[in-house]
């Protein structure tokens, strides 16, 4: 099978779209009664920081993901069953981030951030062996690439993608030990992600 990526990149674009939707859901306020005060929904609110940090974080992950698999894409001449499989892969781990990011949400402010942390942090380092593997079935003796495309365009991209999960796993171990700083961790690779994205736009259409 040889084809454009015209359908594959529309069906992802869907799929990013809903996994964004859905993180939203997790804000939950209780239903008011006849004691339910200005005060009272202040605090209410207030109450949901957890909340507001974990949809914030996710919100912002995906949207560098989607950004990325954007600029990924555009290397690609052809599609073909290997690729549009490890695609379904990176797929299926990018709708699964709404259901950690409910858990860190809902522990956040508790005694269990920490295992919170390190399941949030676990799930991108999955997700992180996902996108490599896509990678991998991209530019494998540049079968799929552009023959603009240069090899150290690839080169570059391809230790990127080695550096996170080693990244994502030391977000883990940190995590059990301070929720915060392995949550900053984790979030600290939007920075490489985004470089990584400028950096392809810069690579031949």
């Amino acid at each position: 099978m040889t084809k454009g990526t015209e359908r594959l990149e529309a069906f992802s674009d869907g799929v990013f779209g809903i996994a964004l939707t859905l993180l939203v859901l997790e804000f939950q306020i209780p239903n008011p009664d006849a004691s339910t005060s200005d005060a009272i929904l202040w605090g209410e609110l207030l109450a949901l920081w957890p909340s507001l940090a974990a949809f914030c974080i996710s919100f912002a992950v995906v949207l560098i993901m989607w950004i990325n698999h954007h600029e990924l894409i555009r290397l690609v001449r052809k599609v073909d069953y290997p690729l549009l499989y490890a695609n379904g892969g990176v797929l299926l781990t990018v709708t699964f981030v709404p259901f950690p990011t409910k858990v860190l949400a809902r522990h956040l402010g508790t005694h269990a951030a920490s295992a919170s942390a390190a399941f949030y942090c676990g799930t991108f380092f999955f997700i992180s062996l996902t996108w490599s593997a896509l990678l991998a079935c991209i530019i494998w003796q540049r079968r799929n690439v552009k023959p603009e495309v240069t090899d150290a365009t690839l080169a570059r991209i391809r230790n990127t993608y080695r550096i996170a999960p080693i990244v994502y796993g030391l977000s883990v171990a940190l995590s059990l030990w301070n929720a915060v700083a392995g949550l900053a961790l984790c979030a600290s690779l939007w920075l490489v992600w985004i470089r990584l994205c400028y950096g392809s736009k810069q690579a031949p259409p």
